[in-house]
């Protein structure tokens, strides 16, 4: 879900895709309201807030797609899974192992660490997500 929000991710910066992302989660809160966001997904308003003022407060990706699957059609669970898959099929069309990845991404995040972050194991951030992804879609371009 995430994946599909920006148009060719790969010609995109980590940061542009990641404004994309939250341009995105603040069309969702206006629609509906800060309180029914929160109501709905269970991320605290006060974040919500922050996130409409353009503060960008840092979201954990089960977050950001709870907020999201507020304004869609899916639910929370399967936008943060088919993001998730998302990046494993790119890495397989990218022929990106993990420790690869993490090389092209200069160490900011350990193979081990990508891996149970793109299982779902470990806690993946929006930002982090990002970052995967615009990456990835970089080297199958």
């Amino acid at each position: 879900m995430f994946h599909e929000l920006a148009d060719a991710p790969g010609e995109r910066t980590p940061e542009e895709l990641y404004a994309a992302y939250e341009a995105e989660l603040v069309a969702v809160i206006e629609d509906v309201g800060v309180e029914a966001v929160a109501a709905e997904s269970g991320v605290d308003p006060e974040t919500l807030r922050a996130l409409v003022d353009g503060e960008s407060p840092e979201l954990e990706l089960e977050d950001a797609a709870a907020v999201l699957a507020v304004g869609v059609e899916e639910s929370a669970d399967d936008v943060t899974v088919l993001s998730r898959d998302a990046l494993l099929m790119g890495m397989t069309n990218a022929v990106y192992d993990v420790e690869a990845l993490s090389r092209e991404l200069d160490g900011e995040l350990e193979p081990r660490e990508i891996q149970s972050k793109v299982e779902g194991r470990f806690p993946m951030t929006l930002r982090e997500f990002a970052l995967l992804h615009a990456t990835i879609q970089e080297r199958t371009r």
